[in-house]
């Protein structure tokens, strides 16, 4: 009886040129070849590790279901049986997940054949236009293929209260400075934790952040920020050679970089001391984009501030609240009254 292959993602830091770092390998220690030239192609693309990786676990989940050598058999008949596989898996992935691994496959077949995969040709959109009704956006293109129903998912701001519950929750000016920086300039999680002292312009009262895809952009940093940057890197800051900005105060890690770990742990931590179970790093990005609308920014002005690459993105931070609602009602009624009034005559 013939040995099922065991297949692993492993990291190989290289220092040849356009070669990734994660590579497929079996229980011999012989790669996968249709999946890590794919990788070395995304690698040579300029997508950053994090994406790496996240590709190299989508199609190690495939390879491992997937028992032959090549995916020259590869069609929509057997791409709907490996969605049926993952359906009856116990925890089942959830659609995202689901979708994103078919979105990764049908790259990969792309990039080795040059086509799509045989037989979804019925499920093809060509171009179509991202433009929104109010003019912005660009045209773009569907990706092609099957796709697993999404709910929708409504993030819900954090209200007043409870940001300021929170807040009153931390003691370093380490802490507060990272909650700033989310909570009014909304920025990442990772975004945080990648910043380097030398992205801090503080005389200009700027900030240097690079977001997905590596892209930079330049935002203003209000005067709460940087009252608590200038304490933190004045009285916390411990000597370190680490160019990030945000280090470990105390511990075995001290005057180490802060590491997303560091900071879940630190979420955690004031969830529970403040009695707000509903703060993390995403909630007060989104808290963010509903308060720079509420207060009339302009949607481009604010795609541009939260590094998005498209409106609908931006408008999807959006979401109005029942009150929200009720006082744009009411604000319209005050408008229409007074407009009858005036045509009276």
């Amino acid at each position: 009886m013939k040995r099922k292959r065991v297949l692993y993602l492993v990291f190989r830091d290289s220092s040849r040129a356009g070669v990734s770092a994660y590579r497929l390998l079996d229980d011999q220690d012989c790669e996968l070849k249709w999946v890590n030239e794919f990788l070395d192609y995304q690698h040579l693309r300029g997508l950053s590790p994090r994406s790496l990786r996240a590709y190299g676990f989508d199609l190690l989940h495939f390879a491992r279901w997937w028992t032959r050598a090549d995916l020259s058999a590869l069609n929509e008949a057997r791409l709907l049986d490996y969605v049926r596989y993952q359906l009856e898996q116990n925890p089942k992935p959830a659609p995202q997940t689901i979708n994103h691994r078919l979105t990764v496959l049908h790259c990969l077949y792309r990039f080795r054949y040059q086509h799509d995969i045989p037989g979804a040709a019925r499920y093809v959109k060509h171009t179509y236009t991202t433009r929104s009704p109010l003019g912005y956006g660009r045209p773009g293109r569907a990706v092609a293929g099957f796709r697993v129903k999404q709910p929708r998912r409504v993030v819900v701001p954090l209200s007043s209260q409870q940001v300021a519950q929170f807040w009153r929750s931390f003691r370093t000016f380490r802490d507060l400075a990272l909650i700033a920086l989310m909570l009014l300039d909304g920025l990442r999680s990772r975004e945080v934790i990648e910043l380097q002292l030398q992205d801090l312009h503080l005389s200009q009262t700027q900030l240097l952040v690079r977001g997905k895809g590596n892209k930079e952009r330049l935002l203003p940093l209000p005067n709460d920020t940087v009252t608590a940057l200038q304490n933190y890197l004045r009285v916390e800051r411990p000597p370190t050679h680490s160019p990030q900005l945000f280090i470990c105060l105390k511990g075995a890690q001290r005057g180490q970089a802060m590491s997303p770990a560091g900071l879940r742990s630190l979420f955690r931590h004031h969830r529970k001391s403040s009695q707000v179970p509903q703060a993390n790093p995403h909630r007060l990005r989104h808290t963010f984009g509903a308060d720079m609308v509420r207060a009339g920014i302009s949607l481009p002005a604010l795609m541009k501030l939260m590094g998005h690459s498209q409106i609908h993105t931006t408008m999807r931070y959006v979401e109005l609240s029942a009150q929200d609602v009720w006082r744009e009602y009411a604000k319209a009624v005050q408008n229409r009254a007074r407009l009858s009034q005036q045509s009276q005559p």
